[in-house]
């Protein structure tokens, strides 16, 4: 059995993965200092779940973007399983299929979700991750970086929203009905939502004109489902991305 973790700003995902099949997926937050002593327990949870034990994790593989829980998180893995886990870094980035440009400043969730979306479709492709932030990566048909864009997530901005205009409410992440919003939440999602909407329509128009309208788009992340507008704009929407870019790396880099 194979652990895949992805440490986001916002949250960790894990992945137990048989050889196939995701067994299960879960997820804890990264933020909350006072969860992270309980992240051996909530494994073992998981796994009494699936009628495994700690010793059924062979292997372990890690992308982590908070460099401020690396050292606990690997302390973690090591007293539950006895092994140290593969890190993605910019030391194995010149292992990979892919080629990265810039290996000090390319992130490994990033890589991660270059990897997948390149065994895919091995030719060119773009990945618009919706996470904290909303990153696009841009790949061309020999698996070479050519560039990422990055702006503020979705989520990211709907709170920087409500934390710096006093009256204004959290809102749900939903696509209205209208651009006309009727009351404060409508439009606040009119405005966010939509126009997030139109961020990336144009981003991935910029990105056809500036490499080929040939290219395969690829959408990840945990809200890459909300803006159901953009989906006629995907050739794939995979969530999973990042833990399937995992698990290639592990396969390939691994011992």
């Amino acid at each position: 059995m194979l652990l895949a973790i992805d440490a986001g700003n916002t949250d960790i995902t894990f992945g137990l993965y048989d050889g196939e099949n995701w067994a299960r997926i879960w997820r804890i937050s990264s933020k909350e200092k006072k969860l992270r002593r309980s992240w051996n327990a909530k494994i073992k949870a998981e796994l009494r779940e699936l009628g495994l034990r700690s010793p059924d994790l062979r292997r372990v593989v890690v992308s982590s973007v908070v460099p401020e829980i690396n050292e606990l998180l690997s302390a973690t893995i090591v007293k539950l399983t006895g092994r140290q886990p593969l890190w993605v870094g910019p030391d194995l980035y010149n292992r990979l299929v892919i080629e990265v440009h810039n290996p000090a400043e390319m992130g490994t969730d990033l890589v991660a979700n270059a990897v997948a979306a390149y065994d895919r479709f091995r030719q060119k492709c773009l990945i618009v991750d919706f996470g904290t932030a909303l990153t696009f990566t841009t790949l061309d048909d020999d698996g070479k970086v050519l560039g990422v864009a990055i702006a503020p997530g979705l989520r990211t901005a709907v709170k920087a929203l409500f934390l710096n205009a006093a009256q204004l409410p959290e809102v749900p992440l939903e696509v209205p009905q209208s651009a006309l919003g009727q009351n404060t939440i409508e439009a606040i999602q009119a405005g966010v939502v939509l126009g997030y909407a139109g961020m990336v329509e144009h981003l991935i128009r910029q990105i056809r004109w500036e490499v080929g309208q040939d290219i395969k788009i690829i959408a990840t992340g945990g809200l890459s489902e909300v803006l159901t507008p953009l989906k006629k704009q995907f050739d794939a929407i995979d969530r999973l991305l990042t833990l399937e870019g995992l698990v290639l790396i592990e396969a390939q880099i691994g011992s």
